[in-house]
C-alpha cells in the first residue's frame, strides 16, 4: 500500500516505513577551461561519468543520502567541461535489517535522486551553450550488486591468505 504526503512519498509494506523530507542540490559546480577555443573544434565528444553514493545517520531512522556525479568531457583530447552535482536527500527510513538499509541508502535512494542530479547536469550543460546532454539511466540495483560481489571475493581472499 502507498499513500501520498504533503512532505514526499511514504510507503507502508509489511512494517516498512519510508518517506523523503527534502531532495536538496548540496553541491554544484561547472567549468569550461577551454572556452572559447574548444568551442571552434568539430564537435566530437568523449564523456565519462563517476558516481559516487554515501550516507550518514543524522537521527533515530533519518539519513542523508548523497549522490555525486562528476561528468568530464573532452574534444581532442582538450576538456570542454567539468560539471559536478552533488544531489541530496533526507529520507526517513523504518527499522530494517542491515542488509536491507544497505541496499535503500545505497540503491534505492540513489535512483530516487538520479533523475533530479541528471536534469542539473543537463542544465548546467545547457547554461554553457554545449550541445544537449542526457545522461543514461543507471541500474542502482546491478552497481549494489557489483559491490556486494567485490566484497564478498575481498573476504574470501583475505580468509584464503589467512
Amino acid at each position: 500500500m502507498a499513500e501520498q504526503q504533503a512532505n514526499g512519498v511514504a510507503t507502508e509494506q509489511q512494517g516498512l516505513q519510508f518517506s523523503i523530507q527534502r531532495i536538496f542540490v548540496k553541491d554544484i559546480s561547472f567549468e569550461a577551461p577551454n572556452a572559447p577555443a574548444i568551442f571552434r573544434k568539430e564537435w566530437k565528444p568523449e564523456v565519462k561519468l563517476d558516481l559516487d553514493t554515501r550516507s550518514e545517520k543524522l537521527e533515530d531512522n533519518v539519513y542523508q543520502v548523497i549522490l555525486s556525479l562528476t561528468v568530464t568531457t573532452t574534444v581532442e583530447g582538450e576538456t570542454a567541461f567539468l560539471c559536478e552535482v552533488q544531489q541530496a536527500g533526507i529520507f526517513a527510513i523504518g527499522q530494517l535489517e542491515d542488509a536491507q538499509m544497505a541496499h535503500m541508502l545505497a540503491s534505492f535512494c540513489p535512483n530516487m535522486l538520479f533523475p533530479y542530479a541528471r536534469e542539473a547536469v543537463s542544465n548546467l550543460v545547457n547554461r554553457g551553450t554545449f550541445p544537449q546532454l542526457n545522461l543514461a539511466p543507471v541500474n542502482f540495483d546491478a552497481l549494489f550488486a557489483q559491490y556486494l560481489q567485490k566484497r564478498q571475493a575481498e573476504a574470501q581472499d583475505t580468509r584464503a591468505d589467512a
